[in-house]
């Protein structure tokens, strides 16, 4: 009885195509604008976070998941393409390949079991496995990732040509990769398979009354956005060219989870207007609060401190992020305009 549901829930129909290409020339132009106002070779690192936002939006925003071992993933797929160039080949897209399958298996087995609780149990679940994978690659696989001392590799160029060591094409391919990421979830979230994964965090109990295995669709969806956290993992290693267990650090989910509340869960737009706030709070502030302080001739906190207080002000007076706060007060003034 739930195979005929289950079929049509998980074929992905196309958005409108015109409607899909506007947005994604609106993505391409804004990276570019981005550009023009920081230095080129930042870009790949917010193409990455970008990526990384989105992929946990689908998981928290859309699924209504709150996970504190994202970065699990990340840090796996990014290991994976690092050992891999070290010990494999230097072959870049079989190093993305490997991080890929390896942050995938992984999350398939641990979905399994992460995802038979919910809310702070699943939370926190999340963030034990991450501490886990935290320790490992710390202490007892040193003798392959070095520590605390960090794994170097290096990838041979793209295609034989493009060296993701220089910064333009760094910022291409990764620019390219985002566009890619947002098309994909874009076109998912829109499918009624989306609608019925959000319509598990409305009601999952409605969602199973009718004839759905809600199980399974929030594993699919679980699996789908930590493989996309694993392929921007592997990103990260080969522009780098460097990984160490920061990228494999519970703290790390911090920055995202604040990315997504600041933009708005729910919206992909609002994963990435918010990523692009966060990364610009958080870089600008170290720049701002010393000479704040040679100005005022105060010496002012940290700017640490003031980036937590910052953080806070913004997700307290923008409850629906700045997509949704934006979208509430254009439905407050309809019907006064058609009052009028």
């Amino acid at each position: 009885m739930t195979s005929m549901p289950e079929r049509a829930a998980f074929s992905v129909q196309p958005a409108a195509r015109g409607a899909l290409l506007r947005e994604l020339a609106l993505l391409a132009a804004g990276l570019l604008l981005l550009a023009l106002v920081i230095r080129v070779h930042w870009m790949a690192d917010f193409a990455v976070f970008f990526i990384l936002v989105l992929s946990f939006d689908l998981l928290y925003g859309y699924m209504g998941h709150l996970s504190f071992g994202h970065m699990l993933y990340f840090g796996a797929g990014a290991y994976g393409a690092a050992l891999w160039l070290v010990y494999g080949n230097a072959s870049a897209w079989a190093a993305l390949a490997v991080g890929l399958a390896a942050a995938a298996g992984m999350a398939a087995l641990l979905g399994g079991v992460v995802l038979r609780t919910r809310g702070a149990s699943f939370a926190l679940i999340n963030m034990a496995f991450n501490e886990i994978g935290h320790f490992l690659v710390q202490s007892p696989l040193a003798a392959y990732t070095l520590g605390e001392d960090g794994l170097s590799c290096t990838a041979d160029p793209l295609f034989g040509a493009i060296s993701l060591y220089e910064d333009r094409w760094a910022f291409a391919f990764c620019g390219a990769v985002l566009l890619a990421v947002y098309a994909l979830l874009r076109l998912l979230t829109r499918s009624p398979f989306g609608l019925l994964v959000r319509s598990i965090r409305e009601n999952e109990s409605r969602v199973r009354f009718l004839g759905y295995d809600t199980f399974r669709f929030k594993w699919i969806a679980f699996v789908i956005a930590s493989t996309i956290a694993a392929l921007v993992g592997g990103l990260f290693t080969l522009v780098q060219g460097f990984v160490s267990p920061r990228v494999i650090s519970p703290f790390g989910n911090v920055d995202v989870i604040f990315a997504v509340l600041i933009g708005g869960a729910g919206s992909l737009a609002g994963a990435l207007i918010g990523a692009a706030a966060f990364l610009a709070i958080k870089n600008f502030l170290p720049v701002i609060i010393p000479e704040l302080s040679r100005l005022l001739d105060v010496k002012l906190p940290q700017w640490e401190l003031w980036l937590g207080v910052v953080l806070l002000l913004i997700v307290f007076s923008l409850r629906g992020g700045i997509v949704g706060t934006v979208q509430a007060r254009l439905r407050n003034r309809k019907p006064a305009g058609e009052a009028q």
